[in-house]
């Protein structure tokens, strides 16, 4: 079974890199800084509580959703992207200072999420 989930979890993920059928673009970064990512709906919806609030409440323009993270950089995004696809996050090759800033990061849209109601 364990290798059922293992390829599972690539199969997610290769659908992120290919971006085949996406539907939503998340724009992270600010001004020259910006990066576009390609991603689906239905994952965001189902795997991420953030997500699943900001595409409740987002209308489509251009037959996609468009998600702005203005405050989220391309670099911490792909972690979190690629944790919300396919279940795994390895931090070994990092720094701590970007560890770091992840957390910090993922603190911003945590009170994003549970703190502005």
């Amino acid at each position: 079974m364990t290798e059922f989930f293992k390829k599972l979890s690539q199969d997610f993920t290769q659908l992120l890199e290919n971006e085949y059928g996406y539907d939503t673009i998340v724009e992270v970064g600010e001004q020259q800084n910006t990066h576009l990512f390609k991603v689906h709906s239905a994952i965001l919806y189902q795997r991420s509580p953030y997500f699943h609030q900001k595409l409740t409440n987002t209308n489509k323009k251009n037959n996609a959703i468009e998600i702005k993270l203005p405050h989220v950089s391309a670099e911490t995004f792909t972690i979190i992207i690629k944790y919300i696809y396919g279940g795994i996050v390895s931090l070994e090759n990092f720094e701590a200072s970007f560890i770091f800033k992840l957390l910090m990061e993922a603190l911003f849209v945590y009170d994003l999420l549970y703190k502005r109601h």
